[in-house]
């Protein structure tokens, strides 16, 4: 479905059966009604099922991560290139059916959901659904007149998350390996900040622990230790804000949103502290930017991007996801052409070449071209934008210097 024009309100039950409904929704108008926070907000003193207590923080959580001290009132831009806000519950009752009760939550968010259909969804042309997976919710939205659909899985590859390219791919594991590995990891660093590693034991201890990790959780494991007795070590940082991209990569592929955001947070901070040292690192730098794109911050994204193209114009992987976050991002079609025309400038040579990875990268942007232009003629932006991304091994072509 695109969801690009579309206002999407939520019902509760939709948010504690899969918070990630919040993301689902690639460049929609998502609205969370003020009593869809207070009913979740009331589960954490209320005697009900653990399960159901769990879910409620993981909503309170991923809206939290989203927020990120932005006004929930005014909106938060979210990463698939929608926004959201929530719509306090400030209901003209004129504007209501008549004889229509707000006396219960279910009819309340239902009053949220009339009005803003009444007083912005036909103002600004835009189509309003609430999504519940209430059978009475359903049926009393339908005597409404408001649209109702039923919340699905939402699982869709799309361009975005296929073709971005990083200047490094470093680490692909099957999603069960990926998921015990890091449960290890996370129970070795437990192990590591409580033990005392006395000098009887710390060898062996270390030794086993280190048995239990993938390498790349090996080397990160290392740069952690390494940061503990020098903060500034230039290596340590890279080690582990490569390490959180991959992780975010990889979440994004498996469309574990939460993570993922949490884990470009966490490599954000650790490319900025290694830039700090390291300021002319263009695929460093490439890197981070697209961190910043997961995290929905496209403004950030292009900025950091352009960096790199001004010292290097001619690095071939910056110049393509600039124009990757310009047509999912922006939405400008226009400069997301000029950046994947050239690409193929300068992986012309390459066309039919077989470096794989520099054929590759000519290829998906000759892709984009085709589906820029075919946008143009359809006079449309952009559709089913996302912030999903997948990477790819270092093109031989790039041209950067580095």
């Amino acid at each position: 479905m695109d969801t690009a024009n579309t206002i999407i309100v939520f019902d509760t039950n939709v948010l504690l059966t899969d918070a990630e409904a919040l993301l689902s929704y690639p460049g929609a108008d998502i609205i969370v009604p003020e009593t869809v926070l207070n009913e979740i907000d009331k589960l954490k003193t209320a005697r009900v099922d653990p399960d159901l207590k769990y879910h409620g923080r993981e909503v309170s959580r991923l809206i939290f991560d989203l927020a990120e001290g932005q006004s929930f009132v005014d909106g938060v831009d979210l990463p698939n290139g929608g926004r959201m806000r929530v719509v306090p519950f400030e209901i003209n009752p004129a504007i209501l059916p008549e004889g229509f009760s707000t006396k219960t939550s279910d009819n309340k968010i239902l009053a949220t959901a009339y009005q803003v259909k009444v007083e912005e969804a036909k103002n600004n042309g835009k189509k309003l659904i609430l999504i519940t997976n209430d059978l009475n919710m359903l049926l009393k939205a339908q005597t409404l007149g408001i649209e109702v659909e039923q919340f699905g899985n939402g699982d869709d590859l799309t361009w975005s998350k296929k073709y971005i390219v990083r200047p490094f791919q470093r680490y692909r594991v099957p999603l069960t390996i990926l998921m015990i590995s890091i449960a290890i990891f996370a129970a070795v660093l437990v192990i590591a900040i409580r033990s005392d590693f006395g000098a009887n034991n710390s060898a062996t201890t270390n030794t086993e622990m280190r048995s239990l990790l993938t390498e790349s959780q090996k080397n990160a494991y290392d740069a952690l230790l390494t940061l503990k007795d020098n903060s500034a070590d230039q290596n340590a940082l890279l080690v582990l804000a490569n390490f959180y991209n991959d992780r975010a990569t990889q979440n994004q592929v498996d469309g574990d949103n939460a993570s993922m955001l949490s884990d470009a947070k966490t490599g954000i901070s650790y490319y900025e502290k290694y830039l700090a040292y390291a300021p002319t690192d263009a695929d460093a730098r490439s890197d981070m930017a697209t961190l910043y794109y997961y995290r929905g911050d496209t403004d950030r994204a292009i900025q950091e991007i352009s960096k790199v193209l001004e010292s290097n114009p001619n690095h071939t992987n910056a110049n393509y996801n600039l124009g990757m976050f310009y047509y999912f991002g922006r939405r400008d079609l226009d400069a997301a052409q000029n950046q994947m025309k050239k690409v193929m400038e300068l992986t012309s040579s390459s066309s039919d070449s077989t470096d794989s990875t520099a054929h590759a990268l000519y290829q998906q942007a000759k892709a984009m071209l085709d589906r820029i232009k075919q946008d143009q003629a359809n006079g449309t932006s952009s559709a089913g934008t996302t912030t999903n991304l997948e990477s790819s091994e270092k093109s031989s072509t790039d041209n950067s210097g580095n």
